[in-house]
């Protein structure tokens, strides 16, 4: 029952990429211009939110890689992600108690918005998508930051998968510059 506790499992070549990817994801996030230009609320949830959409635009590409390893990366990129976010709630002082509450809401959060994400963008509908980013990132008051941030979506969705996920000399993921996308 314990032993979970003294036996740490090896870490794997595919931890130290996911985590890599992971700071990649949470870099693209974090761009001043989704803030500055496209009207992101920054603040810890709108914060939390881009790191959403950019996760699951990584996630997504890794869903339909067909490489040995990218289910594992995946993996990995997840699991980065839920540690990095234990240990934020830990540093902005969330008590040891109410960290397991917090992170059963922030993954279903997580789970929530991917899940109208993939919808959206599987349907290819910008419209779809701009609704569910109004509602997750901002709140329902974006003021047409939610359809530039969906035109986004879908141009780095596309660019994602031009890219390789491994190989010599692979960045991925390199998501693309936030520009306004025209119709």
């Amino acid at each position: 029952m314990f032993a979970g506790l003294f036996n740490k499992r090896a870490a794997r070549p595919t931890d130290d990429r996911g985590e890599a990817v992971y700071a990649a994801i949470v870099a693209a996030a974090r761009r001043p211009e989704l803030y500055r230009d496209g009207g992101a609320p920054d603040t810890l949830p709108g914060r939390f939110e881009l790191i959403v959409l950019h996760a699951t635009l990584a996630l997504r590409r890794l869903r339909r890689e067909t490489t040995a390893g990218a289910d594992d990366l995946g993996q990995a990129t997840f699991d980065a992600m839920i540690r990095a976010l234990d240990a934020n709630l830990r540093e902005i002082g969330v008590g040891d108690l109410s960290v397991p509450k917090r992170m059963k809401a922030m993954a279903q959060s997580f789970y929530d918005g991917a899940r109208a994400y993939d919808g959206a963008l599987d349907a290819g509908d910008e419209e779809m998508l701009a609704k569910a980013l109004d509602k997750n990132v901002f709140g329902g008051s974006s003021s047409g930051g939610a359809l530039r941030l969906a035109r986004y979506a879908v141009r780095a969705d596309a660019h994602l998968a031009s890219l390789p996920v491994t190989g010599p000399g692979s960045d991925w993921p390199a998501f693309p510059p936030i520009e306004e996308a025209h119709p």
